[in-house]
Protein backbone atom coordinates (compact mmCIF):
# COMPACT_ATOMS: atom_id res chain seq x y z
CA UNK A 1 0.00 0.00 0.00
CA UNK A 2 1.62 3.03 -0.66
CA UNK A 3 1.76 5.98 1.64
CA UNK A 4 -0.49 8.39 0.06
CA UNK A 5 -3.16 5.31 -0.15
CA UNK A 6 -2.52 4.75 3.20
CA UNK A 7 -3.52 8.20 4.48
CA UNK A 8 -6.46 8.41 2.57
CA UNK A 9 -7.40 4.80 4.26
CA UNK A 10 -6.65 6.18 7.86
CA UNK A 11 -8.74 9.67 7.04
CA UNK A 12 -11.65 7.74 5.36
CA UNK A 13 -12.01 5.42 8.76
CA UNK A 14 -11.54 8.90 11.07
CA UNK A 15 -14.52 10.26 8.94
CA UNK A 16 -16.71 7.45 8.89
CA UNK A 17 -16.33 6.87 12.88
CA UNK A 18 -16.80 10.41 13.30
CA UNK A 19 -20.21 10.69 11.14
CA UNK A 20 -21.21 7.64 13.39
CA UNK A 21 -20.61 9.31 16.10
CA UNK A 22 -22.84 12.44 15.32
CA UNK A 23 -25.96 9.96 14.97
CA UNK A 24 -26.98 7.62 18.27
CA UNK A 25 -27.93 5.11 14.92
CA UNK A 26 -24.29 5.26 13.58
CA UNK A 27 -22.19 2.54 13.21
CA UNK A 28 -20.62 3.09 16.28
CA UNK A 29 -23.78 3.31 18.45
CA UNK A 30 -23.50 0.18 20.36
CA UNK A 31 -20.23 1.22 21.68
CA UNK A 32 -22.04 5.10 22.67
CA UNK A 33 -24.94 3.46 24.50
CA UNK A 34 -26.43 5.66 26.94
CA UNK A 35 -28.15 4.71 30.14
CA UNK A 36 -31.56 3.70 29.43
CA UNK A 37 -34.85 4.54 31.04
CA UNK A 38 -36.86 1.30 31.00
CA UNK A 39 -36.36 -1.71 33.06
CA UNK A 40 -36.64 -5.24 31.90
CA UNK A 41 -39.81 -7.09 34.27
CA UNK A 42 -37.75 -10.05 35.79
CA UNK A 43 -39.63 -12.57 37.73
CA UNK A 44 -38.79 -14.31 41.25
CA UNK A 45 -34.29 -15.51 41.13
CA UNK A 46 -33.38 -12.58 38.82
CA UNK A 47 -31.64 -9.23 38.84
CA UNK A 48 -31.55 -6.58 36.59
CA UNK A 49 -28.93 -3.59 36.24
CA UNK A 50 -28.43 -1.06 34.02
CA UNK A 51 -25.03 -1.16 33.66
CA UNK A 52 -24.47 0.77 30.03
CA UNK A 53 -22.44 3.77 31.29
CA UNK A 54 -19.41 4.16 31.23
CA UNK A 55 -18.45 6.12 34.48
CA UNK A 56 -20.29 3.88 37.19
CA UNK A 57 -19.86 0.40 38.82
CA UNK A 58 -22.79 -1.46 40.40
CA UNK A 59 -22.41 -3.25 43.76
CA UNK A 60 -24.97 -5.49 44.98
CA UNK A 61 -24.92 -8.37 48.05
CA UNK A 62 -26.06 -11.70 47.56
CA UNK A 63 -26.60 -12.20 51.33
CA UNK A 64 -29.32 -9.20 51.82
CA UNK A 65 -30.64 -9.95 48.54
CA UNK A 66 -31.30 -13.35 50.45
CA UNK A 67 -32.71 -11.92 53.95
CA UNK A 68 -34.91 -9.58 51.83
CA UNK A 69 -36.65 -12.37 49.68
CA UNK A 70 -36.79 -14.20 52.87
CA UNK A 71 -38.51 -12.08 54.25
CA UNK A 72 -40.78 -11.12 51.67
CA UNK A 73 -41.23 -13.52 48.58
CA UNK A 74 -42.67 -10.22 46.61
CA UNK A 75 -39.44 -8.03 47.35
CA UNK A 76 -37.31 -6.35 44.29
CA UNK A 77 -33.97 -7.43 44.50
CA UNK A 78 -32.85 -5.42 41.74
CA UNK A 79 -33.33 -2.19 43.65
CA UNK A 80 -30.64 -3.32 45.92
CA UNK A 81 -28.08 -2.27 43.71
CA UNK A 82 -25.99 0.45 44.36
CA UNK A 83 -23.92 2.53 42.23
CA UNK A 84 -20.20 4.72 42.92
CA UNK A 85 -18.16 6.53 40.06
CA UNK A 86 -15.27 5.28 38.83
CA UNK A 87 -12.79 8.60 39.69
CA UNK A 88 -10.97 9.89 36.88
CA UNK A 89 -9.72 12.87 38.25
CA UNK A 90 -5.69 13.00 38.18
CA UNK A 91 -3.87 13.35 41.49
CA UNK A 92 -0.44 13.31 43.24
CA UNK A 93 0.35 9.63 44.10
CA UNK A 94 3.63 8.08 42.45
CA UNK A 95 2.92 4.70 44.66
CA UNK A 96 -0.65 3.87 43.41
CA UNK A 97 -1.64 2.05 40.54
CA UNK A 98 -5.28 3.21 40.58
CA UNK A 99 -6.12 4.94 37.65
CA UNK A 100 -6.79 5.54 34.06
CA UNK A 101 -4.10 3.47 31.34
CA UNK A 102 -4.85 4.32 28.13
CA UNK A 103 -4.56 1.89 25.65
CA UNK A 104 -5.13 2.12 21.47
CA UNK A 105 -6.78 -0.81 20.08
CA UNK A 106 -6.84 -1.36 16.41
CA UNK A 107 -10.44 -0.52 16.34
CA UNK A 108 -10.54 -0.89 13.01
CA UNK A 109 -7.95 -3.12 11.62
CA UNK A 110 -7.50 -6.52 13.48
CA UNK A 111 -9.57 -6.00 16.62
CA UNK A 112 -9.80 -4.71 20.44
CA UNK A 113 -6.95 -7.93 20.85
CA UNK A 114 -4.27 -5.52 19.03
CA UNK A 115 -3.49 -3.07 21.35
CA UNK A 116 -0.28 -0.69 23.02
CA UNK A 117 -0.17 0.95 26.30
CA UNK A 118 0.18 4.44 25.69
CA UNK A 119 0.02 6.50 29.05
CA UNK A 120 -1.41 6.26 32.93
CA UNK A 121 -2.20 8.70 35.43
CA UNK A 122 -2.82 8.03 38.90
CA UNK A 123 -6.62 8.45 40.20
CA UNK A 124 -8.22 7.65 43.84
CA UNK A 125 -9.23 4.58 44.32
CA UNK A 126 -12.33 2.57 43.40
CA UNK A 127 -15.10 3.15 45.96
CA UNK A 128 -17.78 0.80 46.80
CA UNK A 129 -19.78 -0.26 49.87
CA UNK A 130 -19.09 -1.78 53.28
CA UNK A 131 -20.56 -5.01 51.98
CA UNK A 132 -20.97 -6.76 48.82
CA UNK A 133 -20.68 -9.76 47.02
CA UNK A 134 -20.44 -8.63 43.01
CA UNK A 135 -20.34 -5.55 41.37
CA UNK A 136 -20.82 -4.81 37.47
CA UNK A 137 -19.61 -2.08 34.89
CA UNK A 138 -21.18 -2.82 30.75
CA UNK A 139 -19.65 -6.34 30.39
CA UNK A 140 -17.12 -6.16 32.85
CA UNK A 141 -17.86 -8.22 36.50
CA UNK A 142 -15.53 -7.96 39.89
CA UNK A 143 -15.79 -9.92 43.64
CA UNK A 144 -15.29 -8.84 47.16
CA UNK A 145 -12.92 -11.36 47.51
CA UNK A 146 -14.71 -14.21 46.52
CA UNK A 147 -13.84 -17.10 43.47
CA UNK A 148 -15.68 -17.89 40.28
CA UNK A 149 -15.87 -21.30 38.46
CA UNK A 150 -17.87 -22.02 35.03
CA UNK A 151 -19.88 -25.34 34.81
CA UNK A 152 -21.15 -26.79 31.74
CA UNK A 153 -24.76 -26.50 32.69
CA UNK A 154 -27.28 -23.78 31.22
CA UNK A 155 -29.93 -23.75 34.07
CA UNK A 156 -29.25 -24.33 37.98
CA UNK A 157 -31.78 -27.07 38.24
CA UNK A 158 -29.13 -29.33 36.80
CA UNK A 159 -26.14 -28.53 39.22
CA UNK A 160 -25.21 -31.87 41.25
CA UNK A 161 -26.70 -31.77 44.96
CA UNK A 162 -23.56 -33.29 46.09
CA UNK A 163 -20.96 -31.08 47.30
CA UNK A 164 -18.27 -33.25 45.31
CA UNK A 165 -18.51 -31.86 42.05
CA UNK A 166 -18.34 -28.29 43.29
CA UNK A 167 -15.35 -28.87 45.14
CA UNK A 168 -13.84 -30.76 41.93
CA UNK A 169 -14.54 -27.00 39.73
CA UNK A 170 -11.67 -25.10 39.27
CA UNK A 171 -12.28 -21.23 40.35
CA UNK A 172 -10.67 -18.47 39.60
CA UNK A 173 -10.14 -15.09 41.74
CA UNK A 174 -10.26 -11.87 40.70
CA UNK A 175 -7.39 -10.50 38.94
CA UNK A 176 -5.82 -7.30 37.68
CA UNK A 177 -6.75 -5.42 34.70
CA UNK A 178 -5.60 -2.10 32.81
CA UNK A 179 -6.77 -2.57 29.18
CA UNK A 180 -10.87 -3.93 29.78
CA UNK A 181 -12.44 -2.04 31.76
CA UNK A 182 -12.94 1.25 29.65
CA UNK A 183 -13.95 4.40 30.97
CA UNK A 184 -12.70 7.28 29.22
CA UNK A 185 -13.66 7.64 25.53
CA UNK A 186 -12.90 11.41 24.35
CA UNK A 187 -10.53 10.07 21.89
CA UNK A 188 -12.12 7.16 20.62
CA UNK A 189 -11.98 7.88 17.12
CA UNK A 190 -7.94 7.80 17.39
CA UNK A 191 -8.73 4.36 18.68
CA UNK A 192 -7.61 5.61 22.45
CA UNK A 193 -9.73 4.74 25.10
CA UNK A 194 -8.90 5.37 29.25
CA UNK A 195 -9.07 2.31 30.93
CA UNK A 196 -9.52 2.02 34.80
CA UNK A 197 -7.04 -0.25 36.47
CA UNK A 198 -8.82 -2.51 38.90
CA UNK A 199 -9.19 -5.80 39.85
CA UNK A 200 -11.66 -7.89 37.88
CA UNK A 201 -12.85 -11.42 37.71
CA UNK A 202 -12.71 -12.51 34.19
CA UNK A 203 -14.07 -15.76 34.78
CA UNK A 204 -17.14 -14.14 35.08
CA UNK A 205 -16.65 -11.41 32.70
CA UNK A 206 -16.33 -14.17 30.01
CA UNK A 207 -20.59 -14.13 30.31
CA UNK A 208 -20.55 -10.97 27.48
CA UNK A 209 -18.09 -10.29 25.05
CA UNK A 210 -17.77 -7.48 22.82
CA UNK A 211 -15.92 -7.45 19.53
CA UNK A 212 -14.79 -4.79 17.07
CA UNK A 213 -14.48 -5.10 14.41
CA UNK A 214 -16.89 -5.65 12.88
CA UNK A 215 -18.92 -2.36 13.07
CA UNK A 216 -21.48 -1.68 14.72
CA UNK A 217 -20.00 -4.33 17.51
CA UNK A 218 -20.78 -7.35 17.81
CA UNK A 219 -21.92 -8.35 21.69
CA UNK A 220 -21.93 -12.29 22.44
CA UNK A 221 -23.74 -13.82 25.55
CA UNK A 222 -23.32 -17.11 27.16
CA UNK A 223 -25.52 -18.55 29.12
CA UNK A 224 -23.29 -20.55 31.56
CA UNK A 225 -24.01 -21.10 34.66
CA UNK A 226 -21.55 -20.01 37.04
CA UNK A 227 -20.50 -20.98 40.69
CA UNK A 228 -19.34 -18.61 43.32
CA UNK A 229 -17.59 -19.08 46.28
CA UNK A 230 -17.85 -16.23 48.34
CA UNK A 231 -15.07 -15.11 51.04
CA UNK A 232 -16.96 -16.74 54.10
CA UNK A 233 -17.44 -20.22 51.75
CA UNK A 234 -20.85 -19.96 51.11
CA UNK A 235 -21.61 -20.77 47.57
CA UNK A 236 -23.95 -19.49 44.83
CA UNK A 237 -24.88 -18.99 41.27
CA UNK A 238 -25.35 -17.25 38.35
CA UNK A 239 -26.41 -16.66 34.86
CA UNK A 240 -26.52 -14.11 32.47
CA UNK A 241 -29.89 -14.52 30.55
CA UNK A 242 -29.91 -11.31 28.78
CA UNK A 243 -28.19 -8.31 27.82
CA UNK A 244 -30.51 -5.51 26.81
CA UNK A 245 -33.16 -3.54 27.98
CA UNK A 246 -36.95 -3.28 26.46
CA UNK A 247 -35.61 -0.85 23.70
CA UNK A 248 -32.31 -2.61 23.29
CA UNK A 249 -29.48 -0.44 24.71
CA UNK A 250 -26.51 -3.03 25.65
CA UNK A 251 -25.10 -3.92 29.08
CA UNK A 252 -28.53 -3.63 30.65
CA UNK A 253 -28.21 -7.52 32.40
CA UNK A 254 -31.07 -9.62 34.09
CA UNK A 255 -29.42 -12.21 35.94
CA UNK A 256 -30.86 -15.63 36.95
CA UNK A 257 -29.37 -16.10 40.88
CA UNK A 258 -29.36 -18.57 43.31
CA UNK A 259 -27.53 -18.03 46.82
CA UNK A 260 -26.82 -19.88 48.69
CA UNK A 261 -26.75 -23.15 46.90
Amino acid sequence: MTTALRSYTTWLHILLATLALQSCTGILSGVYDEPSEDEVITVAGQLYIDASDWGKWHYIDLQQVADSTAANPDFNPSGLWTSFDIPVKEITDDNTRDGIYTYWYDVFGSGLSVNEFRSFYPTAPQPQPQKWSIAVHRNNVRTNGAAVAATDFRNFDEIPQDKSYINSLVFQKDTWSESEVWCEQSRMLLGLIGNQGIMINKVLSSWLKVDLPPIPPAFTMYDTVFIIRLDDGSYGALQLVNYQSQTGTKCCLTINYRYPI
